[in-house]
């Protein structure tokens, strides 16, 4: 008989937490792919503005009513898919997700206007459930105290999506025999290619549900893994959800613009030569990069100190929200090399969204995080259904687009929409750092779960 001593099982629930971690930083690595992805193709589209509408024949508030379709099935995707996330394996849905992206990229090589709508809208409700999914799967991989940096670094794979795409794309899209639909057709490619390395690699962690840590595992819980299950409703009416989901709202508005209108920004009104807007576009993007990783780490550190996630995490994104807005607002009324670096970073801060519902993602179990935050996401995203068309019309009723190309009018529309987004960031950055509290708010929804 075999007898087994506390030592001997120290030590193996020592390897096995290490072999926990392991798995949990590749599942990291490759999500970070995936968002990579993700925002490459929401990226295109602002790239190949001039050269798609001088093809297709659309106006301005066509081409922002293109830019809107991404988002018209992103939410209820979102929402839909966030339901039944825990319930499927996040390797299989994950996977579905990306062929979705790419099948929706390659009738783009051939078709025209109405082609590039369709392709927009199938490639929205694929990616709508991404980042919530993301997060969802990485969780499942570390136990609450340490989800920062992780779900920072998924965060990170969106905004380095851009930075690396545009300056590539812009390379696609000026060369000889390629041009701008090609863009679209290499980012298909790129997606499949993930989804055949993450079919091998990807898979499900020990945190996936409040029951994975319990009898006869080896691995042990984190805080979230020991709430109760809460009514949804509870959760949807808290302050927190409802002022953290105003705060995606202003994100994804911002997103929305930035994605379709900032690349002409750049072009028309900065006078920046065609073969470096890429580049340029590129900056906001890496420092949205540079701060989640900072923030990420700033966190981790301030959670392990016990500090709490309401300034460890959701005080830092209220701060970035707030800080972009102002150079927003400021934006309009310089030139140049300051003109730049306000666009650096008031289209760079607000990229750190994906705080907002990690700092939610505190105050449920995990049988409840991917409905939370799929929900919580899709209605967020509303606010990149109208930002884009929006733009448009502010640039359209100058008078740009119609009998004139002065781009002093387009300079002044953009203007108009750039203040309009500066101040819907300001306010929701403000109401973040004041308002999301994960701790205060698990708290009274386990004094209603207790009571119910």
């Amino acid at each position: 008989m075999t007898i087994i001593t506390s030592s001997d099982l120290s030590v193996s629930i020592t390897n096995e937490s290490s072999t926990v971690r392991r798995k949990g930083w590749v599942v990291t690595a490759m999500l970070t792919g995936f968002m990579v992805l993700n925002f490459g193709d929401k990226a295109v589209l602002g790239l190949v503005a001039r050269p798609a509408m001088a093809e297709l024949g659309l106006t301005p508030v066509q081409f922002g009513f293109i830019g809107s379709s991404f988002f018209f099935l992103f939410s209820l995707s979102a929402i839909a898919v966030g339901a039944i996330a825990n319930r499927m394996s996040s390797r299989w849905l994950i996977l579905i997700l990306t062929l979705i992206w790419a099948g929706a990229q390659f009738p783009i090589l051939s078709g025209g206007a109405t082609m590039l709508l369709l392709s927009r809208v199938v490639l929205g409700a694929g990616e709508g459930p991404a980042l919530p999914v993301a997060l969802h799967a990485t969780h499942q991989w570390f136990p609450a105290q340490d989800r920062a940096l992780p779900s920072n670094l998924i965060a990170i794979g969106s905004t380095l999506g851009a930075a690396i795409a545009a300056p590539v794309l812009s390379l696609v899209i000026t060369a000889p025999g390629l041009g701008w639909r090609w863009a679209f057709g290499i980012l298909g490619i790129a997606g499949v290619v993930w989804g055949i390395v993450w079919a091998c690699v990807g898979n499900d962690g020990p945190y996936r549900t409040e029951h994975a840590t319990g009898e006869g595992s080896q691995v042990a819980p984190s805080s979230t893994e020991l709430l109760r299950t809460v009514p949804l409703r509870r959760v949807f009416g808290s302050r927190m959800w409802l002022v953290a989901t105003l705060a995606g709202f202003a994100c994804f508005w911002a997103q929305g613009a930035m994605t379709t209108w900032v690349p002409q920004y750049i072009g028309g009104v900065l006078k920046i030569a065609p073969s470096h807007v890429g580049l340029v576009y590129a900056l906001p993007w890496l420092l949205g990069t540079f701060l989640l990783i900072a923030l990420g780490f700033a966190g981790r550190h301030l959670m392990r100190r016990g500090g709490t996630a309401r300034w460890a995490v959701a005080g830092l994104f209220g701060g970035s929200l707030a800080v972009s807005g102002v150079c927003l607002l400021l934006l309009p009324h310089v030139t140049g090399k300051l003109a730049i670096v306000l666009m650096t970073v008031g289209w760079g801060a607000f990229l750190v969204f994906p705080m907002a519902p990690t700092a939610v993602a505190y105050a449920v179990n995990p049988s409840q995080r991917a409905i939370v935050i799929s929900t919580l996401v899709g209605l967020a995203s509303t606010g990149g259904i109208i930002a884009p068309a929006v733009v448009g019309w502010f640039v359209q009723r100058t008078g740009y687009g119609n009998t004139t190309g002065d781009l002093t009018l387009f300079a002044g529309g953009l203007g108009n929409a750039f203040t309009l987004t500066g101040v819907l960031l300001l306010v929701a950055g403000l109401a973040a750092v004041l308002m999301i509290n994960p701790e205060r708010t698990c708290s009274q929804l386990q004094r209603h779960a207790r009571a119910g």
